[in-house]
């Protein structure tokens, strides 16, 4: 059976505009919460500087100095998602939403659970940018520790979503959408 969706060049655009800053956005994020770490910096560069301690003030500028440009691809790609994100609402608004209803009567498991998949990533990708506008801007500090310790559930939240995605294309691939992905790729 041939798949029935159509993509728009816009559908598609804001697809992979989402996919490649949802890639960038984690890696960077990974990479300040696990490797690149204030504490890993400062760990190696306290076994590298064994003999000659250096003062707080340059282990400081040295986190700084490695974590800054990095943190500014963060912030870039989190302004494209946001952006992306919202033309995307917006264009499902218009345009009509293009999952399935997941609380919808009288659908099947599948659909409600592709549904659900598209519910669950629209609520955690707002989520995220609530919580990361919220950390960036300094938006209601008295809960500052809450929104940094929900913002970094996305480590968590997007390789899930990402497995999740990728089977489904693939289960969809094999069962009653075959040619999905070369159509979320080059169209109809």
């Amino acid at each position: 059976m041939k798949s029935t969706n159509k993509f728009s060049a816009l559908h598609r655009l804001l697809h992979w505009i989402m996919a490649i800053a949802m890639t960038v956005l984690f890696i960077t994020g990974f990479l300040r919460m696990k490797w690149m770490s204030k504490t890993s910096i400062k760990t190696a560069l306290g076994d590298q500087f064994a003999s000659t301690p250096l003062q707080d003030e340059q282990v400081r500028g040295v986190i700084k100095s490695i974590q800054g440009p990095m943190w500014e691809w963060h912030e870039i790609f989190a302004n494209v998602m946001i952006l992306s994100f919202l033309v995307r609402i917006v264009y499902m608004l218009v345009k009509g939403i293009r999952f399935p209803n997941p609380f919808k009567s009288g659908i099947s498991v599948r659909q409600r659970f592709q549904g659900m998949i598209y519910v669950y990533f629209y609520v955690f990708l707002a989520v995220s940018a609530f919580t990361g506008i919220c950390i960036e801007k300094e938006f209601f500090t008295a809960y500052e520790d809450t929104f940094e310790t929900v913002h970094k559930w996305g480590l968590y939240w997007v390789p899930l979503f990402i497995l999740l995605h990728f089977g489904g294309v693939a289960l969809a691939e094999h069962t009653s959408d075959k040619g999905i992905a070369s159509k979320m790729i080059g169209g109809d």
